[in-house]
């Protein structure tokens, strides 16, 4: 990064701590900031802090929300005997996206993957247990990612839940090893939910 000024360094340096954005792009965002108008920079800062002042999890299902509760769970019409169980938010909008399920949700944030020290005291299996203790549900939808981490969270939900006598479904598998939800077509997603299997 030699030959930019501080600032620009501490911008650089930001943006690429961002996932995905290696040091290249994150030069390239930051030369854009750099030319954009003083308005532009101005939304850009204050709607970065506007997400943080205002956005938290939902109570109830641990999406992102700006009251207590998501627009999904606030949903009167939404079915609330059957539970969508997916790792990130991100997941829960692309499968919301796919049009094919009418159901609630309940975000896990994250995957078991002890080498890296999610155990599942890291994730919220146990707000989903009591979710499910304390309201009336017919059938969990186990929505995680078809990876390692994903099927082996999949296989604990899965034991926890059959203890409970709760039905338990995967989504089918239309979905790639080793892919992710949030990068799946619409129409893949509707027909995994559509033809989901018991686990």
């Amino acid at each position: 990064m030699s030959g930019y000024a501080l600032p620009i360094k501490r911008l650089i340096k930001e943006f690429s701590r961002l996932p995905g954005i290696g040091e290249k792009t994150a030069a390239r965002l930051a030369t854009h900031v750099l030319r954009a108008d003083a308005e532009d920079a101005r939304r850009l800062a204050e709607s970065i802090l506007d997400v943080k002042r205002k956005i938290h999890f939902c109570t109830l299902c641990f999406n992102l929300a700006e009251g207590d509760l998501c627009e999904i769970c606030a949903d009167a019409g939404r079915n609330r005997e059957v539970i969508c169980v997916v790792e990130e938010p991100d997941s829960l909008i692309a499968l919301e996206e796919s049009g094919g399920y009418s159901g609630v949700y309940h975000v896990l944030h994250g995957a078991l993957a002890p080498l890296e020290g999610i155990g599942p005291e890291q994730l919220r299996i146990r707000e989903l247990l009591e979710r499910i203790d304390r309201h009336a549900v017919s059938e969990v939808i186990v929505a995680t990612n078809p990876s390692v981490a994903g099927e082996t969270t999949a296989l604990l939900i899965s034991k926890l839940l059959k203890e409970r006598g709760v039905t338990v479904t995967r989504i089918a598998l239309g979905v790639p090893m080793g892919g992710d939800l949030k990068y799946t077509d619409r129409m893949t997603l509707a027909k995994c939910l559509e033809f989901r299997r018991g686990v």
